[in-house]
């Protein structure tokens, strides 16, 4: 299964919290059906809405620090709660590529949201990846060292090696 369906239920199911306030395993069962003949999908789908949840009040701090000219309660409730789940992924998913979140979050956004939330939560993302970068608050490990940083170390060290042949 895709993983841009498994988020597109994550988002759903981060929606249907918010609004309701009923418990994480209630919005669970009720949104993520569907998923559960595939362990893989079911359990990465799970895991990020926990996480998303536990951790939103310090990854509404991280977007607040990116829109301060802007009143948070008046970001798009859809655009909110994918810049939650696509920061939660950079920060607590180490095994997924920045770019893959990132990418993921816009298309959802143009998807779910308003004309203008695809550019939105492009630029808030990514001063929010600059600063992950520049801080080293950015851990990933396996296919998640994939562009940025690594990259350019690699291509340093290869650079390095030829010249010294």
């Amino acid at each position: 299964m895709r993983r841009r369906i498994v988020r597109e239920k994550v988002v759903q199911s981060l929606y249907a919290h918010e609004l309701t306030g009923d418990p994480v395993e209630h919005v669970i069962s009720c949104n993520l059906n569907g998923l559960e003949d595939n362990k893989d999908a079911y359990q990465f789908a799970k895991e990020l809405v926990v996480e998303t949840i536990n951790h939103s009040d310090s990854i509404d701090k991280i977007i607040k620090s990116k829109v301060a000219n802007w009143d948070f309660n008046r970001i798009a409730l859809l655009d909110r709660l994918i810049l939650r789940m696509a920061i939660c992924e950079l920060k607590y998913f180490n095994e997924i590529p920045p770019k893959v979140s990132m990418n993921e979050a816009i298309e959802l956004a143009k998807l779910f949201s308003t004309d203008k939330s695809g550019q939105f939560v492009n630029g808030v993302l990514d001063a929010i990846f600059d600063d992950m970068k520049t801080s080293g608050e950015l851990t990933k490990t396996g296919r998640g060292l994939w562009g940025g940083d690594t990259m350019q170390r690699i291509k340093k060290s290869k650079a390095k090696k030829n010249s010294q042949m």
